[in-house]
Order: C-alpha cells, then structure tokens, then sequence
C-alpha cells in the first residue's frame, strides 16, 4: 500500500499558488468592470482550488460571459501591468471609495476604523488588516484599483493558465437580509498540465457525483415531508449499508471487541454530565420535554457506552474492554450546510469506544490505526493522511481539559504509537478534542478528491466525569482512559465517499445486484428462474429480467446499472447446462456452466477477505 505523502505541492508552492491566485482575482475584477462600468467591488479571496469575487454587476450575470471575462482577462494580461502597493491614512481611503461609489469598500473601512474589526469572516481578510485602524493598504493593477492588504505577484505576467468556472449568487457578508451579489469562482494554476488535470478532475467529480449516482441506482432519497437531512434508504442502498456493518462486525468480533445496542434518547442530565451541553448544544436537536423532564436525541454514543461500562464493576483482567455498536445519531446541521450523504442530520456511525490503561494506550491506538489501514487497501484507497492533533498549552482550563501531565503523556503515546506503526501522519497544534489528542482521517479518493473519513480520540477526562473505575493489580480503584474510534466513519459519508470512488461500479460483495440473469425470449424463462435460483441459493444478489425487451435494451439496463454480472441464456445455454456471461465493462468472458461460474463468484466474492485486512488485524487474533 502506498503511504507516501499524497500528492500536494510544498508550503512555500501554496503560498505562491494562492498569491497568484488572488492576483489573478484582481485581473478577473479588472476585466468585469472594463466590460460591465459600474460594477461595485464586495470582496474576493482565495479559496481551496482557487479564487472567487463578490461583484454588484450593472446586469445579471451568465456562464455565457465567462468566455467574454476571460478573453478581457487575458489583454490585460498581455498589457502586463504591475501590482504596485500603496499605503494610505484610512480617512483618505474611505474619500477615495465614496468618490469612486464603491459602497461595499467603504463599508469595510468604516467598521475597521470604528470597531477595528470588519465583524465578519476570513472572506474579508485579503481586503483589510484588522489589526490596522488608522491606515489601508490599496493595490493598482493599470486602472484597476483595490482595498487589499495583499500580497501579489510583481505584474499581470506573472499569472499562470486559469479558468473561470462558474457564476452564482452571495449576499454581502452572508446575510441574507442584505443585498445579492453576483459570486464568480475561478481557478488558476503554475501550468496548462496542472489546470488541465485539475478541469478534468472537476468534470469527473460531476459524472461521480453521488447524489446523481444515488438516484440513478436507486440507493437512497431524501423528502421534504421527512425533513431535509434525513436521508430514506432504498433496497439497493439498504444492501450497501448492511454489507459494510457486515464487515464492520466480522473484523471486529475478530479485534475483541463486544457489541452493545443503546436507545435514540436520553435525559438532559446525562448530556450535562458528559460535557455536550452546553457546549455542544448548537450541534443537538432541541429537547421535548414529558413529565417535567427534558430528553434529547443523542449527538453520539459516548456518554451510553459510559453507562454500560460503569453497569459492574470491572477488574484490570476485564480491560481493554471494546464496546462497539453501529449507533444512530441526530445532529442539527444548518440547512444550507446539508449536502447529499456527506452533511446530514442523521448519522449511523461504525462507533466504538476503548477502556484501558494508559499503558494500553499506545497498543490500542496503534490496533485501531492498521483497522484503518486494512480497510483502506480493501476500497483501494491508496491515499491518505492522519491528522494529529494536539493541544494548545496556553489554552488549558478553557478550550482544554486542565490537566497538563496528561497531555503530555497521551501526546507522546499517540505520537509513538504513530511513528512505531510507520503511519503516515502530520501534526497540528491547537486543534485536539477538549478531552484529549486526537486523530483525523484524511482519504484521497479514485480521482483525487480529498475527503474527511473518521477520528481516532484519546480521551482521559470524560470517565472520570462518569466515575468510571477498575480494580487495579494492587485492589486500589483507578480511572480508564478512553479511546473513541470509527474506521468506517457514518454509513451516510462512508458510502456517499465509495459510490464517488468507484463511480457506483462497486466490487462484487458491495454490489446491491450481483448479477442479472437475461432470457433471450420467453421459453428461455424457467431456466432463467432456474439459474436465478441457484445464484441466489449460494448467497448471491441475483435477478432475473423478464421484461418483454430485447436483449441490447436489457443489456443496456444492467450496465447503466452497473450490474457487475450479465448472464445470457438461450436455446444453446438451456440444453447445455451453461450461460453466455458478459461483464458490466463491456467485455464477454463466454459461455460458461453453471458450476464453473458459481466457483467464479465465489472466489471473487471472497476477495473481502483481503490478505491485507488479515495481516491488519492480525495482532488481535488472540485478543
């Protein structure tokens, strides 16, 4: 497998890149109002794969006048102008916007001068410094002039291939009771190789799209009267979903651990108790209140499996103790933060939660780490990036659990444990769970997509909390540390991450139909059903289409539906004992018997039990 960094430019590469960027946002703007005078400036920064800018344009805005943009963009590059700074007292600035009816300008450099802070988002930060309250910086692109505290490339000439890719709208300051601006997203790169890939990446992403995969397969719906959010799995779908907890519980129960099953519900008083109210309490759905008492649905399983551990008392000889369960939780996303499978409000996730020692940390950790690395080499993703976040020691008593011993060593455990397991990681400050280090699973998808898959925490503050204890070697009563983990992450991100990744072209034991069974004309029926029948007696997924089509049209339909298995049966296939078959790639293996294919699916189907799962979990056959 390969674990190498995936692949991303340098630090120093991405800040040149986003300077450029923003220059070339700067060109993009200059070109808007040489075509469209008027137009009033918002703001325009970088972002992820690019750059965008907020314009009030004298007209609506079309894809049609991208090329139009573009074409301007490009004199202005050929006249190669300079990005020449200028510094100037605030007072001045405010005059020159106002004069030059630049409303939303004089806008930010009000606020910074009155309230030294623009009140909004990093949107605004290339645009004014807020440390700044008595002077802006401009920049002057040939006639083109902006609020922006910079920096920029030396000239226009400097700008390397780019594209504009879309128009949409945004309100100003993402307010929706303030104006409608018009958005305009481009993109820009150091070569025409790099935007090329980066175009095609785009445009296979939208043919992967799972939400348009999910519907055309047949997997999952979502409905208004449901709620937004809230996704309906269909047969084909329930199949996908059933099959990862299959696999979820069969490496599990093979790592040691147990299941458990918790309610949907809980009292107020709990989720005081675990720390998630209040401040988690944006994130829950709000409470019902019977009988005077307040339930909320659960955000996570934690504070359950806390309950099912203190149910007895246990001995250091019960621990590690592994509670999982495939738990559904509720969370209140935002609406306009919901998307497809990715962002929803109900979630079942692949949970579970370690009780050890802290000398058991660095054993369990790592366990959980080559869990994550058997499945990855399972999907085929060969990608991929653990995130290490650790504390912020000037921050402990407020964004961190007040115990600084313990960081230290569960910071050095999760980092050994990291390094002894030669897992590919990097290590972030400030970002660590409030309870303690913690791990995000970062995956690169079939073309490249970058997606957030799971975490892996260490948590040595929230059992205490529960007063959860064991009897240690010497019969003194001590405090587990908790490890909360979930290598498949949600069903919902999980599968919305493998249908983009295999394009809904699933391997065999994932496919919700693993074959079809196609009779060339109505005689050839009970042989169908015969063939069916045996397929589906071995376990399989098989179905027989006995639509009054013909056979192009209903070998058409099995592909679209990336049905991995087509098997043709007619008067040669029924006297033989045998079926024609014919793989959703296009390609005919021939006329096989039925026995022959069966040991084929067999073995094929088998290749779950992927050696590289076996050699992952290989440590724990004895645990």
């Amino acid at each position: 497998m390969d674990q190498s960094e995936p692949r991303q430019t340098k630090s120093s590469d991405r800040r040149d890149l986003e300077t450029m960027r923003h220059s070339a946002a700067h060109v993009m703007v200059a070109a808007v109002q040489r075509l469209f005078p008027g137009t009033k400036l918002g703001v325009g920064p970088t972002v992820e794969h690019g750059f965008y800018y907020d314009m009030e344009v004298p007209r609506p805005l079309t894809s049609d006048d991208l090329p139009v943009i573009e074409a301007e963009m490009h004199k202005i590059l050929a006249e190669r102008p300079e990005f020449e700074r200028e510094e100037m007292p605030i007072e001045t600035a405010i005059d020159y916007f106002r004069a030059h009816g630049q409303d939303y300008k004089v806008e930010l450099l009000s606020d910074l001068k009155e309230r030294g802070t623009t009140r909004v988002t990093s949107r605004e930060d290339m645009d004014v410094d807020p440390g700044n309250r008595t002077s802006a910086t401009m920049y002057r692109t040939g006639e083109f002039v902006d609020l922006c505290r910079g920096p920029h490339v030396p000239s226009a000439g400097r700008i390397g291939p780019f594209k504009l890719l879309s128009v949409s709208g945004a309100y100003w300051r993402g307010d929706e009771h303030r104006p409608m601006l018009q958005r305009i997203y481009g993109t820009a790169w150091f070569t025409r190789e790099q935007l090329d890939h980066y175009l095609w990446q785009l445009d296979e992403a939208e043919r992967r799209d799972h939400r348009r995969i999910g519907r055309d397969l047949g997997l999952f719906m979502f409905d208004e009267e449901v709620g937004p959010g809230l996704p309906l799995w269909l047969p084909n779908g329930t199949v996908l979903i059933e099959e990862l907890e299959r696999l979820a519980k069969e490496t599990e129960e093979r790592a040691g651990y147990v299941r458990v099953r918790t309610p949907h519900v809980a009292k107020e008083s709990m989720y005081l108790r675990s720390g998630h109210l209040p401040y988690y309490a944006e994130s829950m759905f709000p409470p019902m209140e019977l009988e005077g008492v307040r339930y909320y649905l659960k955000p996570m399983n934690c504070p359950h499996h806390h309950k099912i551990y203190a149910a007895q008392q246990r001995s250091y000889r019960d621990i590690p103790l592994r509670l999982a369960e495939y738990g559904t939780c509720y969370r209140y996303e935002k609406s306009g933060e919901l998307f497809g499978l990715m962002r929803v409000r109900s979630l079942q996730m692949n949970d579970a939660h370690i009780y050890c020692t802290l000398d058991q940390i660095e054993d369990e950790f790592l366990a959980v780490c080559r869990m994550y690395l058997g499945y990855f080499e399972l999907f085929g993703i060969d990608q991929y990036l653990m995130r290490f976040s650790t504390h912020d020691p000037n921050q402990l008593g407020g964004k961190y659990v007040d115990q600084p011993e313990l960081w230290k060593k569960t910071e050095e455990i999760v980092r050994r444990a990291l390094d002894h397991g030669r897992i590919n990681y990097t290590e972030t400050a400030g970002e660590a769970a409030f309870y303690g280090p913690k791990i995000d699973v970062q995956v690169w998808s079939a073309i490249g997509r970058e997606f957030t898959l799971a975490t892996n925490q260490v948590d040595f503050a929230v059992p205490e909390r529960f007063g959860l204890t064991y009897v240690n070697a010497r019969g003194e009563h001590e405090t587990p540390i908790c490890i909360h983990r979930a290598p498949l992450g949600t069903h919902e991100r999980m599968i919305g991450f493998l249908i983009e990744h295999y394009a809904g072209a699933f391997p065999l034991w994932l496919a919700p139909v693993q074959a079809v069974v196609l009779p060339i004309a109505d005689r050839h029926a009970p042989y169908a059903e015969e063939v069916g029948g045996r397929l589906r007696a071995r376990g399989f997924r098989a179905h027989v289409d006995t639509r009054r089509e013909n056979l192009n049209h209903k070998i058409r339909d099995a592909q679209l539906q990336k049905i991995p298995y087509m098997l043709v049966v007619g008067d040669r296939e029924l006297e033989a004992g045998t079926a024609a078959v014919r793989l959703r790639s296009g390609e005919n293996i021939g006329t096989i018997s039925v026995d022959d294919l069966l040991a084929r699916l067999d073995a094929e189907r088998g290749q779950r039990q992927h050696a590289a799962l076996d050699t992952a979990l290989g440590h724990s056959d004895n645990a």
